[in-house]
């Protein structure tokens, strides 16, 4: 823990999801709250979507943060403020209008479990 899912459209074809990983992990480990090695970062390109009804151009990036349960809420809007902060200073293509979204999700602890294989 934690988990964090990058969805992003695909009209964002120059983006470099290994760059936006790398900075978003070390920016989750810069908050204090979690230990390099539980971080997992995912991204996924989405083929099908669409932004409101409007033939303008327009993109996405959703990132959803889960994490365990027993966090405060101020410590919730601090993750979600850090990893907005990171997308934002993304190069970002010219001419098209892109939403940045942040959702810090919690998952109960009791029905979380985890194990950790070392061959």
């Amino acid at each position: 823990m934690p988990h964090l899912n990058i969805e992003y459209s695909d009209n964002l074809s120059a983006l470099d999801t290994g760059a936006l990983l790398l900075a978003m992990n070390q920016a989750l480990l810069a908050c204090g709250q979690f230990e390099e090695r539980d971080i997992k970062s995912r991204a996924q390109k989405m083929d099908a979507f669409l932004i409101g009804v409007s033939l303008a151009q327009r993109a996405f990036v959703h990132a959803k943060l889960s994490i365990l349960d027993g966090r405060t809420p101020a410590i919730r809007q601090d993750l979600a403020a850090c990893l907005l902060q990171v997308l934002q200073q993304q190069c970002w293509p010219g001419g098209i209008e892109v939403q940045l979204c942040v959702e810090v999700l919690e998952i109960e602890r009791a029905s979380y479990a985890k194990a950790c294989i070392e061959c």
